[in-house]
């Protein structure tokens, strides 16, 4: 069995971006209202005042300066503070999720970059963090549209969703039960956030990847990435989750509402993750008989910029270049499993046959996924 590459990688950006400064105002006169609304509970102390945010305090936490959304007009709204429904629902195939219809926006741009049509495809994979629809699958819709044929199925691993779905891919396209595999990565987390909360309102924005996977003596891509390994890690935890499933729906009057949506404890996860991270990236490097030197560039999770730094400044052993190990969060904030694979289809062009770099995403559940890949 030969190798297999990444023959198309495609980014769906939402069409709406919204800025920290309109964000803050949206929220900061949220909060004007609720302390209002609570002013008596307040003053008596049975009830704390809700604080301002501020761009500076966002861009210090996080290094987000904007964000993607489906739709962004509700957060500006005090008395709203959650998305209206995506003006994507109402387009053509109405039936079909939001999250279906990013999906194949970025399925339909790789599929390009790799030179293929839908009918090429016999296995397609929605590998994400959250769902807009468990029944039926969104994966076996996508195959639908696309006129792919074979399998398909939806699959999930917090922010490593996209690295475990090529991985899955990878593993069925070696044993033969699959030709050419499309993974697609869509994000619409706008719905499950908590913009009430001061300390998460910010993070995640909307947005999908896909990545075409085959054998490399079929493509005829001038894009493609071998893949030279790979290498997965999970451990539970729940320092970061949401809590919305099945059970919410009988169990809705106990539950609140906070409570099945994000939610997570960063200082806990910056301080067991990443030295995780760090040690995984390094033994993978060490197995392959390769140093960090060797490598043209990192495409780590975008999670915020403090996260990112830390991990790659002991990597490197000094601070990053953008060219080193490139940042998107700054314009698409966290997009969760999407966020290594962003980074890697915006900033790969400049790659020549043989250069190496690694793919790192990390994240929810705890979760790891390495990939290193060489440029055809």
């Amino acid at each position: 069995m030969g190798n297999i590459v990444i023959s198309g990688t495609g980014v769906f950006t939402p069409p709406n971006a919204l800025s920290n400064e309109e964000l803050v105002a949206g929220y900061n006169a949220h909060v004007d209202l609720w302390n209002a609304e609570h002013a008596a509970e307040i003053e008596v102390g049975d009830m704390t005042a809700k604080a301002h945010s501020s761009c500076e305090f966002i861009e210090k936490a996080s290094g987000i300066k904007s964000r993607y959304l489906m739709e962004a007009s509700g957060l500006k709204e005090p008395d709203r503070m959650y998305p209206y429904l995506s003006n994507m629902a109402e387009a053509e195939l109405a039936s079909t999720p939001v999250q279906v219809k990013m999906a194949l926006e970025a399925a339909l741009k790789a599929l390009g970059e790799a030179g293929l049509k839908g009918s090429d495809i016999d296995m397609v994979i929605i590998s994400a963090s959250v769902w807009e629809r468990f029944v039926p699958s969104m994966a076996t819709e996508l195959q639908s549209i696309l006129g792919a044929k074979g399998f398909s199925f939806d699959m999930a691993m917090g922010c490593s969703s996209a690295t475990f779905g090529m991985s899955t891919a990878q593993d069925a396209i070696a044993s033969g039960m699959a030709n050419k595999a499309l993974v697609v990565t869509a994000e619409y987390l706008s719905p499950l956030m908590a913009y009430e909360d001061r300390d998460g309102h910010f993070i995640f924005g909307d947005a999908a990847v896909a990545m075409v996977l085959e054998r490399e003596e079929e493509t005829a891509s001038k894009a493609a990435f071998r893949i030279k390994d790979r290498k997965l890690f999970t451990e539970f935890s729940t320092n970061i989750q949401a809590g919305f499933g099945s059970r919410v729906l009988i169990e809705r009057d106990r539950i609140g509402d906070q409570e099945q949506r994000f939610s997570q404890s960063g200082r806990a996860v910056f301080k067991e993750l990443l030295p995780k991270v760090i040690e995984h990236v390094e033994g993978h490097m060490s197995s392959l008989g390769k140093s960090i030197s060797d490598f043209k560039r990192m495409w780590l999770h975008q999670a915020n910029i403090n996260m990112n730094l830390f991990a790659s400044k002991k990597i490197l052993g000094h601070t990053p270049s953008q060219d080193e190990a490139p940042t998107i969060l700054d314009q698409y904030a966290n997009t969760a499993g999407a966020g290594c694979m962003i980074a890697f289809n915006n900033h790969k062009q400049d790659f020549k046959s043989g250069d190496l770099g690694l793919i790192c995403s990390f994240g929810a559940s705890y979760s790891i996924g390495s990939f290193v890949v060489e440029k055809v």
